[in-house]
């Protein structure tokens, strides 16, 4: 059987496939958040937001030169971010309004299970090539510092910041899963996740 036709290579095309509608819809959904965010907390949507911390940045120098697993990994490093920064943003969206607009709290919880499936997808990425899933306590120590008390319009300023960034995210992370899901060259197989694209 040749390497393209591997139960392997199969799944991951097929993982790789699912990843990147899981990573469209969010990213539509993202936006349509964004929108409604923007309106809901009466800011200008072209607003410049300084880099928050602890929101990983999607831009990267020398894309190209990453390897699958390094893609991986930063994505996998990100959405998990990302998974806190959303729960903390629905748990201030719930203090500051209650239930008062019930509509952008089930958006963002909508988005925030959506962050935490594309999480899972891609520890299973992970877990199919082998490589081991860098454990929530590892993220936690390197991952964002607990956030400092913020004033009320900070806090606007940081969600919007978030919700850009996971946007980019979903992008990359559409372009990340694509290369992955290429077949070598080399071989017609599906590259490794090591291999460098």
């Amino acid at each position: 059987m040749a390497a393209a036709d591997s139960p392997s290579a199969a799944l991951r095309r097929d993982l790789c496939s699912r990843g990147i509608r899981l990573a469209g819809k969010m990213r539509a959904d993202v936006v349509d958040l964004l929108d409604a965010y923007v309106e809901q907390q009466g800011l200008d949507a072209s607003a410049s937001v300084a880099a928050v911390e602890g929101v990983p940045l999607a831009a990267v120098e020398r894309w190209d030169e990453q390897t699958g697993t390094q893609r991986l990994l930063e994505n996998l490093a990100a959405y998990r971010a990302f998974r806190a920064l959303l729960a903390q943003m629905l748990e201030e969206q719930r203090e500051q309004l209650g239930e008062a607009d019930a509509g952008l709290g089930r958006a963002l919880a909508a988005v925030l299970l959506q962050v935490s499936a594309f999480t899972y997808h891609l520890e299973e990425l992970l877990r199919l090539e082998s490589r081991g899933i860098p454990g929530e306590e590892e993220e936690e120590e390197d991952g964002p510092p607990p956030p400092p008390r913020l004033s009320l319009f900070e806090q606007k300023l940081r969600g919007l910041g978030v919700l850009r960034e996971l946007a980019q995210w979903a992008v990359r992370s559409v372009r990340d899963l694509r290369q992955l899901a290429k077949p070598s060259p080399a071989t017609g197989a599906a590259p490794g996740l090591a291999e460098s694209p």
